[in-house]
C-alpha cells in the first residue's frame, strides 16, 4: 500500500506539466479557434482558403508528428537562430493543432443558426460586430458544447504525446518507475490519475450544458 501512495505522490509531480499544457493550450486555443471560425464562416474568400489549408494540414497530420517538428525541425530550419524549450514546442504544437479542431467545431456552430437571425440583428442596426457578439456566437457556443467536451477529453490524453520530446509528464514519470521497478502499478495508477482528470472535465461540461439548456 505504501509503495502505490509513493507512486500516486511521484506521479502527481509529472501532472504539473500535463495541466500546465492543458491550461495553456485551452487559454489560447478557445479565443483561436473562435476568431478563426468567424473569419472562416464570413471572411473573403482568400482567407477561407488559406484557413482551409491550415485546418488540412493540422488535422490531417499526425500531433506526435507536428510536436518533433516544431521542437527538432524550427532549429535545424532556421539554423538554431530559433530553439525552442520543449514545453515551449509543446504549447505551440498543441494550440496551433487545437485551434485547427476548435475552428471547425465553431464555424459548425456559427452556420447552423438561421439567417433570420442576422436579418433581424441588422434591423434593429446591430453592426456586423455587435451582431456576432451578442447574437450568434452565444448560440454558436451553446450548440457545440458537447463536441468541446469531446475535444476538451482529448487534450489531457494527447498531453501524453509529449513524451517523444523528452518533457516530464504524467507518462513520463510513470515510464520511469516502470523501468526501475519492473512493475505495472504506475501505469495503473497514471490511469486513475487520467480518468479523475477527464470526471473533472466531464462533470464542468455538464453543469455548462445545464446552465445553457435552463436559459434556453
Amino acid at each position: 500500500m505504501q509503495y502505490i501512495i509513493d507512486t500516486g505522490i511521484y506521479l502527481i509531480g509529472g501532472t504539473r506539466t500535463t495541466i500546465s499544457l492543458y491550461i495553456v493550450t485551452i487559454l489560447f486555443s478557445v479565443p483561436l479557434g473562435i476568431t478563426l471560425a468567424v473569419f472562416e464562416a464570413n471572411g473573403p474568400k482568400s482567407v477561407k482558403k488559406l484557413l482551409h489549408i491550415y485546418a488540412w494540414l493540422f488535422r490531417g497530420t499526425p500531433l506526435m508528428l507536428q510536436l518533433i517538428f516544431f521542437y527538432y525541425g524550427i532549429s535545424i530550419v532556421t539554423n538554431n537562430v530559433i530553439v525552442l524549450s520543449a514545453f515551449q514546442a509543446a504549447c505551440l504544437t498543441f494550440v496551433l493543432n487545437y485551434s485547427a479542431y476548435l475552428m471547425e467545431i465553431f464555424r459548425s456552430g456559427i452556420e447552423s443558426i438561421e439567417k433570420g437571425q442576422y436579418e433581424a440583428s441588422y434591423a434593429l442596426n446591430l453592426s456586423r460586430y455587435q451582431t456576432m457578439r451578442r447574437i450568434i456566437l452565444p448560440q454558436a457556443i451553446r450548440r457545440v458544447l458537447p463536441p468541446l467536451s469531446n475535444e476538451a477529453i482529448n487534450l489531457i490524453k494527447d498531453t501524453a504525446l509529449v513524451i517523444v520530446i523528452g518533457m516530464g509528464d504524467l507518462m513520463r514519470a510513470a515510464k520511469e518507475i516502470l523501468t526501475r521497478d519492473f512493475t505495472i502499478i504506475p501505469f495503473v495508477v497514471a490511469a486513475i490519475i487520467y480518468l479523475f482528470l477527464t470526471s473533472l472535465i466531464v462533470l464542468g461540461f455538464r453543469k455548462l450544458e445545464k446552465k445553457y439548456v435552463m436559459r434556453s
